[in-house]
């Protein structure tokens, strides 16, 4: 009996090992208030073109899946908020539900996730009361059919149900919603599936009458006498992005909850706002989904949980010119429905790199330290005798107009040219390397396939499951190589 428990521990350590491996993702919400919506042919054709590996459906529209089927695609469906409460109330209609949205496209098109309504607590709390009863519900009709194990159930949140988020230590839900959270939390631990969080630093920002300064809602670096810090923990926070995430995690952490992971189901940026919306920009979005792209492939977590991946959604595909509201709500699609691109975003299109490059890239930290990364900007632009010309007011590669953008293009022209002879990526320990291209539009990052000359710097890369790191992509092959090799072995001495 003991030999069987250390055998099972040992399996599970090794496919938890394995899954950190593969790496963290970014995927995209699809939003179907919009006029002139593609076809959904002409939609997973967009998806493919841009090399998006995760998507999520607000709904179960039955067209898209079938549409979605053999792709490879990870999509996770949406419980409407609408039908929330008739599945709360019916195991029978979440057998139905299951049945008809997920089942009948299993294995074909690759479901993996249902969404359970959309912040519910906030936005239909009146339901709240049967929304863990859904949740178990759909579980159990899972179960059943034996697909428990392919899908996840879980329900998006909005951060609006911790009322004091920062300092992260000390967040907590509202103890209004104790009693529901608590029962959600306990359903998450029990199905072994993870906390749903949509995370919106532009209204953390907006919103917070200039308590933070932007460039930390937008992932740039601060000057030293501006870091966010925790006085509790002394954790720096490089972005509201990772403090949002922290605070949610003690949130869970306060009601006595550990090892569930977070994540962020829904956070962007809109590139097009009202007159009284001056922050929602297009210069403002591409700053942050490119930097928000870099950050959560590097794979580490939030300072409390630096271990755990924050995979996440960007909110949204297309324009959603049809929603209610202001104009800024409108306008968070980050490709117009022709596919091509609202800002300059690396999404893999046929002018960038899409993954069959075994180039290195040296590019700056989002999280580095401001001086030293202009100490790094200046000797390589210097001594280093890196052609920084493409970085200068008016060039292809001036925009956007900030120091780890600029950094990045300086370090990689410099890596470029001197790594075969003993130049390194580290810069003070504010570069690192990447086998993603970051290059974009006519912007071309030096060392790129499409690229003759030195070029290119925004700090992008494909919206695929790729882990900025100091390996190339055949080292990776051969640690999951390890990986797998190592669970059989296991799973051969001791079966």
């Amino acid at each position: 009996m003991v030999l069987k428990k250390w055998h099972g521990s040992v399996l599970l350590l090794l496919v938890s090992v394995f899954a950190n491996a593969l790496g963290a993702f970014v995927g995209i919400n699809i939003g179907t208030d919009v006029s002139t919506l593609p076809s959904e042919i002409n939609i997973v054709a967009i998806l493919k073109a841009h090399q998006i590996t995760h998507v999520r459906l607000y709904d179960a529209d039955s067209r898209l899946l079938k549409a979605l089927s053999n792709t490879g695609i990870e999509v996770m469906v949406g419980v409407t908020n609408e039908e929330v409460l008739g599945i709360g109330e019916s195991p029978s209609a979440a057998a139905a539900w299951v049945n008809k949205n997920v089942a009948a496209y299993l294995p074909s098109t690759n479901i993996t996730a249902i969404a359970v309504g959309s912040e519910v607590l906030t936005s239909i709390p009146n339901v709240a009361p049967v929304l863990v009863s859904a949740m178990n519900y759909l579980h159990k009709t899972l179960v059943a059919a034996d697909l428990n194990f392919q899908v996840k159930v879980s329900t998006p949140q909005s951060l609006d149900i911790i009322p004091k988020p920062f300092p992260p230590s000390t967040a907590t839900f509202n103890s209004s919603w104790n009693s529901t959270i608590y029962k959600l939390l306990q359903f998450l631990k029990n199905t072994n599936s993870y906390y749903m969080l949509n995370a919106y630093p532009y209204y953390g920002y907006t919103k917070g009458d200039g308590i933070f300064p932007i460039d930390y809602a937008l992932f740039r670096p601060l000057p030293s006498v501006k870091q966010i810090v925790d006085p509790n923990t002394l954790f720096h926070y490089s972005s509201m992005f990772d403090a949002m995430v922290d605070a949610t995690y003690y949130s869970i952490e306060a009601l006595n909850f550990s090892g569930i992971p977070i994540v962020v189901t829904e956070t962007g940026w809109p590139w097009f706002g009202g007159s009284n919306e001056p922050d929602a920009n297009v210069e403002n979005a591409e700053s942050f989904n490119n930097n928000l792209i870099r950050r959560v492939l590097n794979g580490s977590g939030p300072p409390s949980q630096p271990t755990f991946p924050i995979n996440t959604y960007i909110y949204e595909l297309f324009n959603e010119d049809k929603r209610p509201g202001p104009v800024s709500e409108k306008n968070w699609g980050v490709l117009y429905t022709n596919g091509s691109a609202v800002y300059p975003l690396n999404l893999g299109t046929s002018n960038q790199i899409t993954g069959n490059s075994s180039s290195l890239f040296c590019v700056a930290k989002t999280d580095a330290d401001s001086d030293k990364l202009q100490e790094g900007l200046n000797w390589a632009c210097g001594q280093g005798q890196a052609n920084c010309k493409a970085i200068q007011r008016g060039q292809p590669c001036f925009l956007p107009d900030n120091l780890v953008n600029h950094a990045s293009y300086a370090y990689n022209d410099y890596y470029q040219k001197m790594h075969s002879v003993g130049g390194t990526c580290d810069f003070d320990g504010t570069a690192m390397t990447t086998a993603a291209d970051p290059s974009y539009g006519s912007c071309k990052f030096a060392g790129s396939s499409n690229s003759s000359t030195s070029g290119g710097i925004s700090p992008t890369v494909a919206l695929s499951p790729v882990s900025p790191g100091a390996w190339s992509s055949n080292l990776e092959v051969s640690r999951l190589q390890f990986l797998i090799t190592a669970v059989l072995f296991v799973a051969l001495m001791f079966s």
